[in-house]
């Protein structure tokens, strides 16, 4: 059986350990079952070839695609750019890829499409999602009810949908939650992997990234806490058992 390719971009430790356990339990995964890339400590192999991997996973980051050259670090830059080198493989031969919060904005930009912070930014927390009509016939979102929540945090969305792109998720402040270019290549605004424990460490490290004022963080993890954010990771798993 292949393994799948798991590509991280969070630079701290422990939230990207976290993240990748994440992406195993809600994925249905063991370690045997995948390769992790934590693209913060090493670049992508010069030989990697997609096509030995049932499918990438693409996780989050604290980065931002929209956000001049200027105003990234060399460390966002090379982790993005890595991950930008991918795109053309990944669409031209209709590779199975899930790009989870960063990974719509990878998506939409390497497609040509509008992402900034004009519209849809979400503060962090819970957001109710629903199934579009074309997101009632794909494979992914059978299993899922109409509406659900999901975790949400981010300063950029996609602004409006790239050409070859279907949607599949919405929400009213942020109307593209999830979509599809071609048959298998996906992306989510939200994180199909995060329940109430991961979004508290994330509050935790990133009470100073300008997600949120700093002395809202307890807060926020009181209200998460309240979240019933089972839904997304049937997603994520189904994911994984299509392609596997």
């Amino acid at each position: 059986m292949k393994p799948f390719l798991i590509l991280q971009l969070r630079p701290e430790t422990e939230v990207s350990d976290d993240e990748f356990q994440a992406f195993l339990t809600k994925g249905g995964l063991n370690e045997s079952e995948v390769r992790r890339i934590r693209l913060d400590q090493e670049p992508l192999p010069a030989d990697l070839n997609l096509g030995e991997f049932a499918g990438t996973i693409v996780g989050g980051g604290p980065g931002c695609v929209s956000d001049a050259p200027t105003k990234k670090s060399v460390l966002e830059r090379r982790m993005e750019d890595a991950v930008l080198s991918l795109m053309p493989e990944v669409t031209r031969h209709d590779l199975p890829f899930m790009g989870c919060c960063y990974g719509i904005g990878i998506l939409a930009h390497h497609l040509g499409g509008w992402v900034g912070k004009d519209r849809y930014a979400e503060g962090v927390g819970a957001v109710t999602c629903r199934v579009t009509e074309a997101g009632q016939q794909d494979r992914l979102l059978g299993d899922l009810p109409a509406t659900f929540s999901a975790f949400v945090g981010h300063k950029e969305a996609v602004q409006a949908l790239p050409n070859g792109c279907v949607h599949l998720l919405a929400s009213d402040p942020c109307p593209f939650q999830m979509i599809r270019f071609g048959q298998n290549v996906y992306a989510t605004q939200f994180h199909p992997e995060a329940d109430p424990d991961v979004f508290e460490l994330r509050i935790r490290f990133y009470r100073d990234h300008g997600y949120f004022q700093p002395g809202e963080a307890d807060h926020l993890i009181e209200q998460c806490r309240e979240e019933d954010v089972r839904a997304p990771e049937l997603i994520l798993r189904q994911f994984v058992e299509t392609y596997r």
